[in-house]
């Protein structure tokens, strides 16, 4: 139970700070980053 607790916390964290986590392994500026997940929502 543990284990499933701290897989899902670990999700929620990188869910939120996706833009910042993909900006620093991809080594692109977040508001491009930004962008592209914007433009996914749209369709």
């Amino acid at each position: 139970m543990l284990w499933f607790l701290l897989i899902v916390v670990l999700a929620v964290v990188a869910y939120r700070y996706r833009v910042k986590i993909l900006a620093r392994v991809l080594g692109q500026p977040e508001r491009r980053i930004e962008r592209q997940i914007g433009r996914k929502k749209d369709y």
